[in-house]
């Protein structure tokens, strides 16, 4: 099965690197250097995998880049490449749809790494487990990686699905960062735990009535979050 990944970045020598290492790992690699590009060739492409986004770019930069996936359909992997170091542009980032973010200067290894953590934790695998799970008003359908909220269909990306289905199988267990962070992006991930908690922020804009006064993904203060259903 092919494994696509779009890379979009503006200049050429990091662009040529990345893609040079991305296929010695096995990728197909698309290549874009502009917003513009990137929505064209995903258009064309809408079996990629993980989309690897700059975000200072002329034109459209990559925050609306991954805006407009997100607004499309794709659910499934973004990383945001950033010279930015403020912990809000980050946050920006991973609100707008994103699901990890990398800042500039990276190394190489480090990047790959966190696309194969994304890519496996995306791609899913057969399920051996049964195949809905119900809480509340909640069913989690797995086989068919859909989310339903009294019936109505809940679009969400690959890595909000991951931690909804870890909090509706461990009902009532209060669940650390460091626990959701291996269980949804794998142990092999070597990012901050601060994009737990925005991940969390982003779903419960999806699912709870009230975001700011949340009843089913509750805080477990100074330890993690807990599902209530």
């Amino acid at each position: 099965m092919k494994r696509k990944i779009l890379v979009l970045e503006d200049e050429e020598n990091i662009r040529s690197f990345l893609v040079l290492n991305l296929k010695r790992s096995g990728y197909e690699v698309i290549e874009a250097e502009t917003g513009e590009q990137a929505l064209e060739k995903y258009h064309a492409n809408q079996d990629i995998a993980v989309a690897v986004l700059d975000v200072m770019l002329p034109g459209i930069d990559g925050y609306e880049v991954c805006r407009a996936m997100r607004a499309a359909g794709y659910a499934a992997g973004v990383i945001m490449l950033t010279a930015r170091t403020q912990e809000a542009d980050k946050v920006t980032g991973l609100m707008n749809g994103a699901d990890d973010y990398v800042t500039k200067p990276f190394s190489v290894i480090e990047l790959a790494a966190r696309v194969d953590a994304l890519y496996r934790r995306v791609s899913g695998s057969p399920f051996s487990e049964e195949d809905v799970i119900k809480s509340g008003p909640f069913k989690l359908n797995l086989r068919a990686r859909e989310v339903l909220k009294n019936g109505i269909k809940i679009e969400l990306t690959q890595i909000e699905y991951g931690l909804l289905k870890a909090f509706m199988e461990n009902i009532g267990k209060a669940l650390s960062r460091d626990e959701l962070l291996e269980m949804v992006w794998g142990h092999h991930y070597v990012g901050e735990l601060k994009i737990v908690d925005v991940n969390i922020r982003r779903l419960r804009i999806k699912i709870e009535d009230d975001p700011a006064e949340p009843t089913h993904i509750v805080t477990v203060r100074g330890y993690g979050y807990m599902w209530e259903g």
